[in-house]
């Protein structure tokens, strides 16, 4: 099964790209290596949570937003390289999470891009990473992803 298969038997499509918001692109390709910029959870250019984890939202809901997060980076790596299908693994990635000062489970909400990241490309799903608290984040979305992915050149 290819990778748009493995999603589509979740019940799950990618988005259309949603533009930056500033002057930057949504991908950058050197050699075999793409770094995608950091992405939040926007579906059809509008955001779909904001708040902060802790406070406004539950783990579950951040989990929800990281698993949007990574289908908008899935779709930004899609358009850079034609086909998921050329992915060779997931390498880095560095999940956000906008924090109440007491909130501690950044890790717990990473898990929504992480997981879906494995069950996609199985093993080479597997990633380096980091999920750390921010104080805020752009319009107030609770998570924003970037990533690193290896290419078949």
């Amino acid at each position: 099964m290819t990778p748009e298969d493995m999603l589509e038997a979740r019940g799950l499509l990618l988005p259309p790209i949603t533009p930056p918001i500033a002057n930057y692109i949504s991908a950058v390709r050197t050699g075999n290596l793409v770094f995608l910029s950091g992405h939040g959870p926007f579906r059809a250019g509008e955001s779909h949570r904001t708040g902060k984890l802790g406070a406004d939202l539950t783990v579950d809901e951040g989990y929800a937003a990281a698993q949007t997060v990574a289908l908008n980076l899935l779709a930004s790596l899609k358009a850079e390289i034609g086909e998921l299908s050329r992915v060779r693994r997931i390498v880095k990635v560095l999940g956000m999470v906008n924090s109440a000062p007491d909130f501690t489970d950044q890790p717990s909400v990473i898990n929504g891009a992480s997981d879906l990241l494995v069950a996609v490309f199985g093993d080479n799903g597997r990633h380096a990473r980091s999920a750390v608290s921010m104080v805020s984040l752009p319009g107030a979305i609770p998570v924003e992803i970037e990533m690193i992915v290896e290419i078949d050149g």
